[in-house]
């Protein structure tokens, strides 16, 4: 552990990752622990990928609205030209971003910098989404967060897509997508086939 000015304790460079279905409260976690980081006058930086517009085109936002500035960006080599001199920082919807975000936040972990990345682990066929399966792996630490079933109140499994598109990258909220548990989502695929 290193001190800093403020007298908060610094830890070397990690990789945390903050992971689960939509509505579990992923980016509310990652704004919470920037905002941390922030009153340990640590200096942050926080990226999103372009194309999430879906509450404003600059900040990160949580379905609860809560908001944070963030850097929108094309591609994750962006972030290590962007992140000189930064001590924390933080990716949300990492799904969306290109396989070598994973050498990004290895590099920028072996530079000390603290990256806390959140994203979906599984996409709506509850298949392994993006990069974030081989972030899982190199972590520092993990953190599954759950939303709740909404037909049974179980731990929620998967995003289940409610609407008739294929395509794997689907912006959307509750109505087009909703948490469930596996009995739910096997017994919701079921019906659809």
């Amino acid at each position: 552990m290193i001190g800093n000015i403020g007298g908060e304790a610094r830890r070397p460079g990690r990789i945390e990752v903050v992971c689960g279905s939509m509505f579990s409260g992923k980016t509310e976690e990652l704004i919470r622990r920037m905002r941390r980081a922030e009153f340990a006058k640590q200096k942050v930086e926080i990226f999103k990928p372009a194309i999430d517009t879906r509450y404003s085109e600059e900040d990160v936002v949580s379905h609860d609205r809560h908001a944070i500035p963030s850097t929108p960006i094309d591609s994750s080599a962006s972030i290590l030209l962007l992140s000189s001199d930064i001590d924390v920082v933080g990716i949300d919807e990492a799904q969306f971003f290109d396989l070598g975000l994973v050498d990004v936040c290895n590099e920028l972990a072996n530079r000390g910098v603290r990256v806390i990345v959140a994203g979906l682990d599984m996409d709506f066929r509850g298949v392994p989404f993006g990069p974030m399966p081989a972030l899982c792996a190199i972590a520092d630490d993990v953190t599954k967060v759950h939303a709740i079933c909404v037909k049974c109140g179980n731990l929620a499994y998967v995003s289940h897509r409610m609407v008739d598109d294929e395509r794997r990258v689907l912006l959307g909220e509750t109505q087009e997508y909703e948490p469930l548990c596996r009995e739910c989502y096997q017994k919701a695929v079921g019906k659809e086939k």
